[in-house]
Parts: structure tokens; C-alpha cells; sequence
């Protein structure tokens, strides 16, 4: 059944793709004979127009004699007085009539002659293209390979199936699996991409292509794969100066009122095994208590996640465990940085005397290509974390997922 489909619909793409071209040819040799047509009109008529008025002088030249000789031979045969006058005002007109001055003529090989120079290298050259223009292939050469549920979007990859084909760019589309138009959701050279604003618990539809190396088509479309996400999308928490949210609350912009703080997320949304994503969209002034991470409840007042049962990264690199600077430090955040955070559970045990604790988690720490791994040590078991950031200075804008 699908080979079937795929074939029919094969044949009515290459039926409209022929059908378009050949009327797109027939218009563009249509409007190429015109020209040529309007360029003889106009060398003819450029051409033609001096040798009209040489004919017209030599014509009214011609008249103008005759007309003389008329004239002289009824002078001639007269013989009164009022005929003899005619011979006195014949005499001075001939006098100042030149009947011997003829315009230049154009010699024959200045004279213009029209002809069409066609070359007909330009069928070989149509026909070879034509033979070489359009495939078919029996399946793409790329394929969707994996959908992750993300909160509140899908992390989609993608690899190559065609060991020959060499692809520059993919593209990938979407819609939900109720709607019959896709839209582009990206283009780039990465094999993967988070697609965000992703409705919890409903199916999409996503489907990917790709462009080889130096071509400018698009190969045909993968298999479409069906996906959805169970997971409730991050929200940073409404109601707090000093910050701006977007319509979907899932971006943070520090604005210039003057209260601070820390802006918490909605609920405790992040979960072990899952990765948290902050990007920086825009950046302001640095401040060393600024902090992006997560922590295990809200704790108003704090001006900064650098506190107890907290993890974070300062805008300047410092990363905190506990509100305790570490030594390792990574890249200062600028605008574009993604900072990563991983967690997963390590062990789940009685108090241990040396630590103080019985909850540890493995958390990782990953921005600009650098990364820090240690362990965070609690004293009680959190199955989800609060995410949050602070900011002492405007202009700071973080999207969250």
C-alpha cells in the first residue's frame, strides 16, 4: 500500500514539475522572439527612414523640373506681352533652381541587410540538461531516527540512510498529526534540534530532507514519524518585579524596576534524568552574586541562588554547590550561551556521618563546550527541583527548557 502511494504520488510531482517547466520554456522562448522581433522593427526603421528622404528630395527635385519645363515651354510658344512676362519670370526661376544637385545616396554595401544568426549548439546543450534534470529515488536519504519528549517540546535527530549522498543543509517541518500543512521549524547543518511550544499529550507530525553538497534542490522528504511529549513545559513564576515574561512564561527578561531577587520557576518542574536548558538571549551588566540554576525550594527574600540547596553558575563562569565557590569554573556566559544542567540519583541510603547526608545527586554542568561534574549532597530525597535565576542588572533575557 505505501509503495503504492508513494508511487502514485511520485508520478503526479514529475507530471506537474514537467508540465510547469514546459510552460515556463514556452514563455521564456516566447518573450525571446518578441525581442529579436522589436530589434529588426527597429533596425529597419532606423535603416529605411534616410533613404525615404533621399527619395523624397529626389521626387519633389523631379516635380520641380518638370513643372520648369512647363512652365518654359508656354513661355516660348507666347508671344503677347503678358507672355513674355511669364519668359522674364521663367528665366529667373530657372537662375536660381539647381536641377543638377541630387542628395548623397548610401553606396549598397552601407545599406543594411537583415538576417537571423541562430546557433544550434542550444538544443544540444537544452537536451543535455533535460537529460540530466530530475531523479528518482526508492526512499530519501535521510530519516528521522529518534523523538525525545522534552518539557514542552521534542528533541528530534536525524541521520543519513544513503552512504553516497552528501548533504549540506537539513530541514525540518512539523504539524500536528490533525492538520494536513507542514512548517518549517529549522534549517542548518546539526542532526538534531529541540522543537519548543509543543501542546503536552497531543501528536505531531515531523518530517525532515536535506540538500547535497552544492545543489540548490531539496532531496524528497523523509518517512513522517509521530511524536508527542507527556512532560508539562518549564514556566518561570508570574508576579515578580523586577522581570518580564513572555506569552508562554518561558522566557525571562530582567527589566529596570529596581527590586531583584530570585525569579523561581512556576512549580517543581525538573526532574532527575531529564536535561534543563537556560539560553541567553541578550545580556546585560555582570554582577558577581547573578546566578542561573536550581535549588530544592523557593526561598523568598534570597537575592541570589548562591545558597544552601542550590547549584548554579554565575554569569562570570563561578559555579556554587551549597552557596560554596568550587575551584573548577567555566566560560563567562555571553549571549547565545546554552548552560545545561544533568542530575541523576547516586545513591538513596542511611545518613552518612562524613557527608551529612543521605540524598546525593551527579549533576553536570555544561556551557560553551566546558563542563563540571561533581556531586550535590542533600539531606532529604527530592524527586523534582525548582529552577531559577537572578540578575542584579537589566537587560539579562533567558529562555528556559
Amino acid at each position: 500500500m505505501k509503495i503504492k502511494e508513494s508511487a502514485a504520488l511520485t508520478r503526479d510531482v514529475l507530471e506537474q514539475h514537467f508540465n510547469d517547466l514546459k510552460g515556463t520554456l514556452r514563455k521564456l522562448l516566447d518573450e525571446r522572439l518578441v525581442s529579436l522581433l522589436q530589434e529588426v522593427d527597429a533596425i529597419e526603421q532606423d535603416s529605411i527612414k534616410p533613404l525615404e528622404e533621399c527619395q523624397k528630395l529626389i521626387e519633389h527635385g523631379v516635380s520641380t523640373a518638370d513643372e520648369l519645363v512647363r512652365e518654359g515651354e508656354n513661355a516660348i510658344h507666347g508671344a503677347t506681352g503678358e507672355d513674355r512676362d511669364k519668359l522674364c519670370s521663367f528665366t529667373k526661376k530657372a537662375l536660381h533652381i539647381q536641377l543638377d544637385s541630387l542628395p548623397e545616396v548610401p553606396t549598397l554595401v552601407d545599406v543594411p541587410c537583415l538576417s537571423a544568426q541562430l546557433d544550434d549548439s542550444l538544443l544540444t546543450i537544452v537536451k543535455s540538461e533535460i537529460f540530466k534534470h530530475g531523479t528518482v529515488a526508492s526512499r530519501p536519504p535521510i530519516q528521522i531516527e529518534e523523538l525525545i519528549e522534552k518539557p514542552g517540546g521534542i528533541l528530534v535527530r536525524w541521520c543519513k540512510v544513503d552512504d553516497d549522498f552528501i548533504p549540506q543543509d537539513y530541514r525540518l517541518q512539523y504539524c500536528k498529526s490533525n492538520a494536513s500543512h507542514f512548517e518549517d521549524v529549522y534549517v542548518g547543518s546539526e542532526t538534531e534540534f529541540i522543537v519548543l511550544h509543543i501542546d503536552p499529550n497531543v501528536d505531531y507530525q515531523f518530517r525532515v530532507c536535506a540538500r547535497g553538497d552544492g545543489r540548490q534542490e531539496w532531496s524528497p522528504w523523509s518517512v513522517s514519524q509521530i511524536g508527542l511529549t507527556t512532560l508539562v513545559p518549564h514556566e518561570w513564576a508570574l508576579g515578580f518585579d523586577g522581570y518580564s515574561l513572555s506569552s508562554r512564561r518561558n522566557i525571562a527578561l530582567r527589566n529596570d524596576s529596581q527590586p531583584g531577587g530570585v525569579l523561581y520557576s512556576k512549580a517543581p518542574t525538573y526532574y532527575c534524568g531529564q536535561t534543563l536548558t537556560f539560553r541567553i538571549e541578550t545580556v546585560g551588566p555582570v554582577d558577581k552574586k547573578d546566578s542561573i540554576g536550581v535549588c530544592v525550594e523557593q526561598q523568598n527574600g534570597c537575592d541570589s541562588l548562591q545558597r544552601d540547596k542550590a547549584v548554579c553558575i554565575s554569569t562570570n563562569g563561578a559555579v556554587f554547590v551549597n552557596g560554596k565557590e568550587m575551584t573548577n569554573q567555566l566560560p563567562a556566559v555571553i549571549s547565545g550561551s546554552a548552560v545545561t544542567f544533568d542530575m541523576e540519583a547516586v545513591n538513596l541510603g542511611p545518613p552518612n556521618n562524613n557527608e551529612g547526608g543521605n540524598f546525593k545527586l551527579r549533576v553536570t554542568i555544561s556551557s560553551n563546550n566546558r563542563e563540571v561534574v561533581f556531586d550535590w549532597v542533600l539531606d532529604q530525597c527530592c524527586s523534582s527541583l525548582y529552577f531559577g535565576c537572578s540578575f542584579s542588572y537589566p537587560g539579562w533575557k533567558v529562555l528556559v527548557f
